[in-house]
Protein backbone atom coordinates (compact mmCIF):
# COMPACT_ATOMS: atom_id res chain seq x y z
CA UNK A 1 0.00 0.00 0.00
CA UNK A 2 1.36 3.42 -1.02
CA UNK A 3 0.29 6.49 0.96
CA UNK A 4 -0.19 9.61 -1.16
CA UNK A 5 -1.87 11.88 1.41
CA UNK A 6 -3.83 11.56 4.65
CA UNK A 7 -6.93 10.45 2.78
CA UNK A 8 -5.57 8.91 -0.44
CA UNK A 9 -3.74 5.58 -0.61
CA UNK A 10 -2.98 3.21 -3.47
CA UNK A 11 -3.36 -0.54 -3.10
CA UNK A 12 -0.49 -2.79 -4.14
CA UNK A 13 -2.60 -4.51 -6.84
CA UNK A 14 -2.91 -1.19 -8.73
CA UNK A 15 0.85 -0.85 -9.20
CA UNK A 16 2.62 -3.28 -11.53
CA UNK A 17 6.30 -3.82 -10.66
CA UNK A 18 8.63 -5.76 -12.94
CA UNK A 19 12.30 -6.56 -12.29
CA UNK A 20 14.53 -5.89 -15.32
CA UNK A 21 18.24 -5.74 -15.95
CA UNK A 22 19.80 -2.33 -15.40
CA UNK A 23 21.65 -0.50 -18.16
CA UNK A 24 25.20 0.75 -18.11
CA UNK A 25 28.54 -0.41 -16.80
CA UNK A 26 28.83 -2.63 -13.75
CA UNK A 27 30.22 -6.01 -14.73
CA UNK A 28 28.64 -9.23 -13.47
CA UNK A 29 26.12 -7.50 -11.20
CA UNK A 30 24.52 -5.68 -14.13
CA UNK A 31 24.84 -8.57 -16.57
CA UNK A 32 23.35 -11.29 -14.37
CA UNK A 33 21.07 -9.69 -11.77
CA UNK A 34 17.74 -8.02 -12.54
CA UNK A 35 18.09 -5.17 -10.08
CA UNK A 36 16.25 -2.40 -11.95
CA UNK A 37 12.51 -1.92 -11.44
CA UNK A 38 9.97 -1.06 -14.13
CA UNK A 39 6.83 0.44 -12.53
CA UNK A 40 3.54 0.84 -14.39
CA UNK A 41 0.45 2.52 -12.98
CA UNK A 42 -2.82 2.89 -14.91
CA UNK A 43 -4.41 6.21 -13.94
CA UNK A 44 -7.82 5.55 -15.52
CA UNK A 45 -8.35 2.16 -13.83
CA UNK A 46 -7.05 3.19 -10.41
CA UNK A 47 -8.87 3.96 -7.16
CA UNK A 48 -7.65 7.57 -7.15
CA UNK A 49 -10.28 10.30 -6.69
CA UNK A 50 -11.47 11.83 -9.97
CA UNK A 51 -9.73 15.16 -9.19
CA UNK A 52 -6.36 13.37 -9.01
CA UNK A 53 -7.04 11.48 -12.24
CA UNK A 54 -8.00 14.64 -14.16
CA UNK A 55 -4.94 16.57 -13.02
CA UNK A 56 -2.56 13.67 -13.72
CA UNK A 57 -3.94 13.18 -17.21
CA UNK A 58 -3.65 16.93 -17.86
CA UNK A 59 0.09 16.91 -17.01
CA UNK A 60 2.52 17.07 -19.92
CA UNK A 61 4.99 14.57 -18.49
CA UNK A 62 6.96 12.17 -20.67
CA UNK A 63 6.38 9.38 -18.13
CA UNK A 64 2.61 9.48 -18.78
CA UNK A 65 1.47 7.80 -22.01
CA UNK A 66 -1.53 8.80 -24.12
CA UNK A 67 -3.42 5.84 -22.67
CA UNK A 68 -2.96 7.24 -19.16
CA UNK A 69 -0.29 4.81 -17.95
CA UNK A 70 2.58 6.11 -15.82
CA UNK A 71 5.86 4.30 -16.50
CA UNK A 72 8.81 4.77 -14.15
CA UNK A 73 12.17 3.01 -14.49
CA UNK A 74 14.30 2.91 -11.35
CA UNK A 75 17.90 1.70 -11.70
CA UNK A 76 19.86 4.10 -9.51
CA UNK A 77 20.69 1.62 -6.75
CA UNK A 78 22.42 -1.76 -6.72
CA UNK A 79 19.65 -3.67 -4.97
CA UNK A 80 16.18 -4.44 -6.22
CA UNK A 81 14.58 -3.41 -2.90
CA UNK A 82 16.12 0.07 -2.98
CA UNK A 83 15.08 0.55 -6.62
CA UNK A 84 11.54 -0.59 -5.79
CA UNK A 85 11.34 1.92 -2.95
CA UNK A 86 12.75 4.65 -5.21
CA UNK A 87 10.18 3.92 -7.95
CA UNK A 88 7.29 4.02 -5.45
CA UNK A 89 8.57 7.30 -3.97
CA UNK A 90 8.83 8.83 -7.43
CA UNK A 91 5.27 7.75 -8.24
CA UNK A 92 4.00 9.32 -5.00
CA UNK A 93 5.91 12.56 -5.76
CA UNK A 94 4.44 12.71 -9.27
CA UNK A 95 0.89 12.28 -7.97
CA UNK A 96 1.45 14.84 -5.19
CA UNK A 97 2.96 17.36 -7.62
CA UNK A 98 -0.15 17.16 -9.79
CA UNK A 99 -2.25 18.38 -6.87
CA UNK A 100 -0.15 21.50 -6.18
CA UNK A 101 -2.09 24.55 -7.34
CA UNK A 102 0.04 27.16 -9.09
CA UNK A 103 -0.45 30.80 -8.12
CA UNK A 104 -2.12 32.93 -10.76
CA UNK A 105 0.26 35.49 -12.19
CA UNK A 106 -0.89 39.07 -11.96
CA UNK A 107 0.45 41.43 -14.59
CA UNK A 108 2.23 44.44 -13.10
CA UNK A 109 3.55 47.65 -14.57
CA UNK A 110 6.99 49.12 -13.89
CA UNK A 111 7.03 52.01 -11.42
CA UNK A 112 7.64 55.58 -12.53
CA UNK A 113 10.99 55.68 -10.70
CA UNK A 114 12.19 52.49 -12.40
CA UNK A 115 11.24 53.91 -15.82
CA UNK A 116 13.21 57.08 -15.05
CA UNK A 117 16.24 55.08 -13.88
CA UNK A 118 16.15 53.00 -17.09
CA UNK A 119 15.96 56.11 -19.31
CA UNK A 120 18.75 57.81 -17.34
CA UNK A 121 21.06 54.79 -17.73
CA UNK A 122 20.22 54.62 -21.46
CA UNK A 123 21.13 58.29 -21.80
CA UNK A 124 24.47 57.76 -20.02
CA UNK A 125 25.31 54.76 -22.25
CA UNK A 126 24.39 56.82 -25.30
CA UNK A 127 26.74 59.63 -24.29
CA UNK A 128 29.56 57.16 -23.57
CA UNK A 129 29.19 55.53 -26.98
CA UNK A 130 28.97 58.84 -28.81
CA UNK A 131 32.40 59.78 -27.39
CA UNK A 132 33.90 56.67 -29.01
CA UNK A 133 33.43 58.05 -32.54
CA UNK A 134 36.09 59.63 -34.75
CA UNK A 135 37.39 62.99 -33.75
CA UNK A 136 37.02 65.64 -36.47
CA UNK A 137 39.60 68.47 -36.61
Amino acid sequence: MLKISNTVTLQSWEIQLTAIRAQGAGGQNVNKVSSAIHLQFDIKHSSLPSVYKERLLALSDSRISKDGVITIKAQQFRTQEQNKEDALNRLAELIQSAMVVQKKRRATKPTRASKERRLKSKNIKSQTKSLRGRISH
